[in-house]
């Protein structure tokens, strides 16, 4: 019998793979009203729990409020399954008829989840009921310090879904997770793809596994309040996030950037909406004991209220402080302050006008926060776009707190605890993780242009023999049509410029002749379309799936990721158009 803590360990994994392993496929032949039910059934049994379960993890962790934890729940157990409904997954996803590709969807298998201490059951909830939807069983592997809570959130999960038909071992959480057992997960044989949600350091991990990976590493998100902006509804907005969970969610805001001219504005609302302004001296005590080693942040005053964090660094403020807000010169690692804090502390930051106030904030997300989510509150929306269009993150938000804005509460962005930072943050994706990241797909395609290319130039050389016009022009229109005639100018368009290349001069009269410039006929100004503003990868994939265009203008603001979707596919996705 086994005695080693780290030998048990690894043990569980390997037995909690196979079992997923097993279960996944049997799964594989559900069609999607039994995936459906099964999701449905989760959700509801999750919605019953979060209120236990917010409290539960509150408790464990030490971590936020059960207030913000259980809006966190029912974002993954409510929104999420609103978002989900009628969403194709499995099976046939889509007929290109035109084209004869029928798109099959193929679930991964196993899904390795690594989950964090800072929101332990939105992401248990929300990670396997996005695995599911997709067909896949599931592996939870907790954070140590909050394995209690999310294995109570599995077992809720699990429970209803055997409940609904689906095969038992389909959602499998280790109860001894140690470093070594999650290394062991990641890099099983069984082991599909891994979602990792945490520090950059298990982030990293996923990524040299080998395997698949969604990793999200840490954000640092700065927000620009404009000259433009209602200054008091801007603050209230930012302290909304600040405050959302005690400042646990890595899309919180972490610096404020305004210009000087609005400076007085600035402080005023925060005082006046529950934020300490701290001193100097104060500030510098605040960071010495809010950080353990350099910009790491000492784990425990991650999500502590702001009075506590206030007292540990030597200095009382009003028992109603919400945010202890802190003045600062510089970003970088010289102001330990501009970092991500994981708490309701706030960095200010003055510029001397809107140009600088860009550079600010793209220093802020170069200072261990690419990719992820920055803000702005602003009623120019040119400056909105050259906003988006400057900083390197995938989730820009107007006008709205950002924790709220980047899963999805506040704005249309897929419902989502995980959050991907893009290439530029090392990230497989800059999209809100949805349940078709984790399904492949294949494709049945259908011959529908001949494969030999002497059907289309059956003579290569006048050595060869006379030209014929007429049996080239027979060739050309075969292939392009598949046996479809094209009108007889396209085709005498065609041959005639294949002669050319040959060095022929064209002898068919009705090629050869003059021709007739038409006479222009009026055109019907074409219907007008809606112009999308933002196209990330999700709406990309969102486009092919429903076989429709995304209209874009010449201010509309593509992803990298949504254009390289877009370009790979046969098909015009992003139509240009004029408003």
């Amino acid at each position: 019998m086994l005695q080693d803590p780290d030998l048990i360990s690894l043990q569980e994994v390997r037995t909690k793979v196979e079992k997923a392993w097993a279960a996944a496929q049997r799964f594989r032949a559900f069609s999607q009203e039994q995936v459906d039910a099964v999701v449905e059934r989760m959700a509801e049994a999750a919605r019953g729990h979060a209120e236990r379960l917010a409290q539960m993890a509150v408790e464990e962790t030490g971590y936020g409020n059960a207030k913000d934890k259980l809006g966190k729940n029912m974002l993954a157990a409510e929104r999420l399954p609103q978002q989900l409904r009628g969403m194709k997954t499995i099976g046939v996803l889509n007929e290109r008829t035109e084209d004869k590709v029928t798109e099959i969807a193929v679930p991964v298998g196993v899904v390795a989840a690594i989950l964090p201490t800072t929101n332990p059951t939105s992401t248990a909830i929300y990670k396997t009921l996005i695995s599911l939807k997709a067909g896949n069983a599931i592996v939870l592997s907790p954070h140590p310090r909050a394995k209690g809570c999310t294995c109570a959130t599995a077992e809720v999960l699990y429970r209803a879904a055997v409940s609904a038909g689906a095969p038992e071992g389909i959602i499998q959480c280790l109860t001894q997770p140690t470093m070594n057992s999650t290394n062991e997960l990641m890099r099983h044989p069984r082991t599909a793809v891994i979602l990792a949600t945490g520090g950059s350091g298990i982030v990293k991990a996923a990524y040299s596994s080998g395997k698949p990976a969604y990793g999200v590493g840490p954000g640092n998100v700065p927000v620009l309040i404009d000259t433009t902006a209602d200054v008091s509804n801007a603050v209230r907005g930012v302290l909304a996030g600040k405050t959302f969970d005690n400042g646990t969610l890595c899309s919180s805001e972490q610096t404020i950037v305004a210009e000087t001219k609005i400076r007085q504005n600035v402080l005023n609302a925060l005082a006046a909406n529950g934020a300490f302004l701290c001193d100097q001296s104060q500030a510098t005590a605040l960071a010495r004991v809010l950080f353990s080693r350099g910009t790491t942040v000492n784990p425990d005053l991650v999500g502590a209220a702001a009075t506590e964090i206030a007292k540990k660094a030597g200095f009382a403020v009003p028992p109603n402080t919400r945010v202890l807000a802190a003045e600062i010169e510089g970003i970088g690692k010289d102001h330990p302050l501009s970092a991500e804090k994981l708490s309701p502390v706030l960095a200010v930051h003055f510029v001397e006008n809107f140009d600088a106030a860009l550079n600010a904030c793209e220093a802020v997300l170069r200072f261990h926060g690419l990719g992820h989510t920055c803000g702005i509150y602003t009623t120019d929306e040119a400056r909105a776009r050259q906003y988006a269009q400057r900083m390197p993150a995938h989730r820009v938000l107007a006008n709205t707190p950002t924790p709220q804005g980047s899963v999805g509460i506040t704005t249309g962005l897929f419902p989502a605890m995980t959050l991907g930072c893009g290439s530029v943050a090392g990230n497989a994706t800059g999209d809100n993780i949805t349940p078709l990241h984790l399904l492949n797909i294949k494709r049945l395609a259908w011959a529908i242009r001949p494969w030999s290319l002497s059907e289309v130039t059956p003579v290569m050389s006048q050595a060869e023999g006379p030209v014929s016009q007429a049996r080239i022009a027979a060739a050309v229109d075969r292939y392009l049509s598949g046996g479809t005639p094209k009108p007889a100018s396209n085709v005498a368009s065609i041959v005639d410029k294949f002669l050319e290349s040959k060095g022929i001069a064209s002898t068919c009269e009705p090629c050869s002749a003059p021709k007739r410039t038409p006479e222009p006929q009026p055109q019907p100004a074409p219907p007008p379309v809606a112009i999308t503003d933002f196209v990330c990868e999700d709406d990309v994939r969102q486009a092919i799936r429903n076989s429709k265009k995304i209209y874009v203008g010449p201010k509309t603001i593509i992803t990298p990721s949504a254009r390289e979707l877009a370009n790979a596919q046969r098909e015009e996705i992003l139509v240009l158009a004029q408003r």
